[in-house]
């Protein structure tokens, strides 16, 4: 399962490593949402809650389906600014039917096929979709939904205004004190890109992306089998902090393609017993590798058993069974939300797996 980025005739110096104020944003606010991916966050993201005006984290939340599961590909710039308010700009002069179908995509936690070749905004069976969709993440997520199709020029100034008052409650600070790490990496990165090539540097981005043999193209290790081409404004590669440890990929049809990498380092895992540990294993030793393809869907966010099964092309019941297997193994978690129960990767035990084999062995 790979993406698949086409630089085939691209210029080096397209293949670009810059930091963008919005990306990081956009990884501090999933941590918000988020917290048990990170954490590493997890103080932080206590303090910030507790300091934020109650008025802008009702806001976040009503919004927080453009960054929870994954990110809306606007919030990911292709051509990163030196400030936040340069990147908003370039978010005002996307159109709204590119907009809101980004929106909806994360929204909505849809395969971003459905969307492909109509809009919701103009086409009442892709409106439909998307908000029936929308219905089975829970009363936020419809609210929101219906209220981007319905005014989406009222939603955007709203969603700018959130950001932008993230701003002064917790991004400029934020932002201070992770600008050197990520100056340290850009420097490291652009020298292994100058000096001895695009195969170099995407090496030292993570052991999950590469460059095919002939040079041609660039490998992304990712959830689907998706191919993107670099054209125009190349393709860009911009380092997080807060991002750790997803690495995220715009690759959307009439985006440039653009990988947000983590450049932090992982902390040690907690030993667990071996008996555990052959349970792990056994969960994950399905012929088919489909359950972990349906972990590698959890890892980014809580999904209900509908939503996977859609996402994959299964039954419920299919889906319900491999559920069963992943939580008696203690690598998911079940929460009821209403009608419908979400299920969590609990990331941090699956990550710790390798070095808990080893430890068990050894002791």
């Amino acid at each position: 399962m790979t993406l698949r980025i086409d630089i085939s005739g691209l210029p080096s110096e397209r293949v670009r490593f810059a930091a963008s104020p919005l990306a990081e944003l956009t990884a501090m606010l999933h941590v918000l949402a988020e917290p048990g991916h990170h954490p590493q966050f997890a103080d932080w993201a206590a303090d910030v809650w507790a300091g934020l005006r109650p008025e802008l984290a009702e806001r976040l939340r009503e919004a927080e389906f453009l960054w929870r599961s994954s990110q809306a590909d606007f919030l990911i710039p292709a051509r990163p600014r030196p400030t936040l308010a340069e990147e908003l700009d370039d978010v005002d002069r996307i159109d709204d039917e590119r907009y809101v179908t980004a929106a909806l995509v994360t929204t909505c936690g849809s395969n971003r096929v459905h969307f492909a070749g109509a809009s919701p905004l103009t086409d009442s069976t892709a409106r439909e979709r998307a908000l029936d969709v929308a219905q089975a993440r829970g009363a936020l997520q419809e609210a929101f939904a219906e209220r981007l199709l319905a005014d989406p020029a009222a939603v955007r100034t709203r969603v700018r205004l959130t950001l932008e008052e993230c701003a002064g409650a917790f991004f400029d600070g934020a932002w201070a004190g992770v600008a050197v790490q990520l100056a340290t990496d850009l420097r490291l990165k652009n020298e292994l890109l100058r000096r001895q090539g695009v195969g170099a540097a995407l090496a030292s981005v993570s052991g999950a992306v590469t460059l095919a043999p002939d040079g041609d193209c660039i490998i992304v290790d990712k959830v689907q089998d998706k191919a993107t081409a670099a054209r125009g404004a190349g393709v860009t590669f911009i380092p997080s902090v807060f991002g750790r440890p997803h690495l995220v990929a715009v690759h959307a049809p009439r985006w440039h393609p653009v990988v947000q990498y983590p450049v932090a380092e992982p902390g040690p895992a907690e030993p667990v017993s071996l008996e555990t540990v052959t349970l792990r294993l056994e969960a994950l030793a399905h012929p088919i590798r489909l359950r972990l393809r349906l972990l590698r869907t959890l890892a980014r966010g809580p999904h209900t058993t509908a939503e996977l099964a859609h996402f994959w092309e299964l039954s419920p019941p299919e889906v319900s069974r491999h559920l069963a297997v992943l939580r008696r193994a203690g690598l998911l978690t079940a929460r009821r939300q209403g009608r419908y129960v979400r299920y969590t990767l609990k990331l941090s035990d699956l990550a710790a797996l390798g070095t808990d084999l080893l430890s068990a062995v050894l002791r």
